[in-house]
């Protein structure tokens, strides 16, 4: 049976999504089906920013350190960056242009001067190695690329082709001054032209260019301001709405989905300050919730749970915080009760999308949490359907376990230069296959219960267990081996290694590590590499058993 919780915002949702209300929806071809979409979206990015800038202009929007932004300052010089790209390096409508940097108020400038100019905004994986980030560039076919120092220095041990500017961060007015003062015109962009390429590991371990248009973006990032109107709505009628304006932290990469539709794009609809966070740290998380007031707090599990277990917590006031959100990753259940009992004022929730779906998908929110842990909640209403598929796309009844898949308009367009993984990967009705297995209830929420894609997921970050074994078996002294996750209290799961030596080579965790320190992102490499004496099991196939070394190690593991 529904909650009374789930009752409320139903019908605020059914009021908001009225005839003439600011959710309301249009059916729209997409995907060879219809789909519900926001009647009053704005048709582009550039339309999107134009929108917000010009609705909240003087309150404050991007917070660095010293540095201080409001929406009308961050479009007027994002206006004049994107002229410059056009006057000074000739973008045109869809070139590709990537980013490669650090979180900073300069990335963020970037990325809506390269969609204003009409470029397509590439997300480069700032924790990629040099030789991963030369596939990203060769496979998105970028010929320009705004890269902090770190990311510059590694592009440089490579050769990819492409004209690399430097960004410096601290006030982008500095780190952008060659590129003001132009006055070019900038193109019309609509909604079906491309927009942006972000990268996701697939279960080969080869990254995919997860391609998206306007009209997916824009709907993502309105999406979650739905879900935030939908809320603020409920707490304006019980009278606990926050008197202060929206602030948030941004502590998870802008790379990632989750940075850049949750945090920045969402942030920009509903007048919500950004606090930028070069890197994390639980106790300066902490000072800015207290100095800027934030309302609203999300990353990945890790981060919510160090906030509320820290021993110097009692020390900072927390109260504005209404919202302690995670996505990217399971949360382990425990530490639902643990972050309400430690900030009462405050609510756990829960998100589930993916890059493919511009991250929307369900959502699990306060009492609904809290009363059940293990879901990652009903599909977002108004756009969004989520469904449970067997291997031919049929989709199946509440509680049958299968594959989870969702369709809304905000799903991405399909994967850049890859017909054959796009195909695969969307069913004939406009479904995205996630990789996941899971089932709904009976009150349409989705419990997740295993990943049908050999995927681990550490602290957010995607590992692909076939790229790690492929660079452990690339050392001339391995036999066999084995990657495979294992659950950790700080980062919901690590990669670990199962490997069997040549016999007699004297090959050890040392000279493993040092191997792929070359050959893969550091976040890849495993926490803990086993040693075997005989060969690995294997199944009939042929293949290594891996279910059963995972239950092996399993058992004593204290992650």
């Amino acid at each position: 049976m529904p909650s009374e919780l789930d009752r409320e915002l139903a019908g605020v949702m059914d009021m908001l999504t009225a005839p003439g209300a600011p959710l309301e929806t249009v059916p729209v071809a997409r995907f060879g089906t219809t789909v519900p979409a926001f009647k009053n979206a704005p048709a582009s990015l550039p339309a999107y920013f134009e929108r917000y800038a010009a609705q909240y202009g003087p309150l404050d929007f991007i917070v660095e350190g010293d540095l201080r932004l409001t929406f009308a300052e961050t479009h007027a010089l994002a206006r004049e960056v994107a002229a410059g790209l056009i006057a000074r390096h000739q973008v045109a409508p869809g070139q590709p242009i990537g980013i490669a940097a650090r979180n900073s108020a300069s990335w963020a400038i970037v990325y809506m001067a390269v969609l204003m100019a009409g470029g397509c905004a590439v997300l480069l994986n700032g924790w990629w190695t040099s030789a991963e980030m030369a596939d990203g560039i060769a496979l998105s076919e970028c010929r320009l690329i705004f890269a902090d120092a770190p990311r510059a220095a590694r592009l440089a041990e490579i050769p990819h082709g492409a004209e690399v500017r430097i960004l410096n961060h601290g006030d982008p007015r500095a780190d952008l001054a060659d590129l003001l003062g132009c006055a070019t015109p900038l193109p019309e962009r609509g909604e079906l032209d491309p927009a942006t390429i972000l990268f996701t590991s697939g279960s080969t371990g080869q990254s995919k260019g997860a391609f998206s248009d306007h009209r997916g973006v824009v709907h993502g990032a309105l999406s979650f301001a739905a879900q935030a109107l939908m809320l603020l709505t409920h707490q304006t009628r019980h009278g606990t709405a926050s008197p202060h304006q929206p602030a948030t932290l941004v502590p998870v990469p802008l790379f990632h989905v989750t940075g850049e539709i949750v945090l920045l794009l969402t942030s920009m609809a509903i007048g919500r300050k950004i606090i930028i966070m070069p890197r994390w740290d639980a106790r300066e998380a902490m000072r800015l919730i207290e100095a800027e007031k934030v309302t609203y707090f999300i990353g990945v599990p890790l981060m919510s749970h160090e906030i509320a277990t820290h021993p110097e917590r009692e020390k900072f006031d927390l109260s504005s915080c209404q919202f302690f959100a995670a996505g990217g990753a399971p949360r382990p259940i425990e530490h639902v009760a643990t972050i309400h009992s430690a900030q009462p004022q405050a609510f756990p929730l829960l998100g589930y999308g993916l890059t493919e779906t511009n991250a929307v998908g369900c959502g699990n929110i306060n009492q609904n949490y809290l009363a059940k842990p293990g879901s990652t909640g009903p599909a977002s209403r108004p756009i969004v359907e989520v469904a449970i598929v067997d291997d031919a796309g049929n989709h199946l009844s509440p509680g049958a376990t299968g594959e989870v898949a969702i369709r809304s308009v905000a799903n991405f367009i399909g994967y850049w230069r890859n017909e054959e993984a796009t195909a695969a990967a969307v069913t004939a009705d406009g479904f995205f296959r996630t990789g996941d297995l899971g089932y709904l209830d009976e009150d349409g929420y989705l419990f997740i219960v295993d990943r049908k894609k050999d995927i681990i997921i550490r602290g957010g970050e995607n590992i692909a267990a076939s790229e790690v074994e492929a660079a452990i078996y690339s050392h001339p002294d391995v036999i066999e081996a084995c990657v495979f996750g294992l659950p950790d209290a700080r980062l919901g799961e690590v990669p670990v290694a199962v490997f069997l030596a040549r016999e007699g080579s004297g090959l050890d965790e040392a000279a493993l590590r040092s191997h792929l320190e070359t050959r893969i992102a550091a976040f890849k490499h495993p926490a803990v590499f086993f040693e075997e004496r005989e060969h690995l099991p294997r199944l009939g196939t042929e293949k290594v058993d891996k279910r059963a070394l995972k239950a092996r190690y399993l058992q004593g593991w204290g992650g």
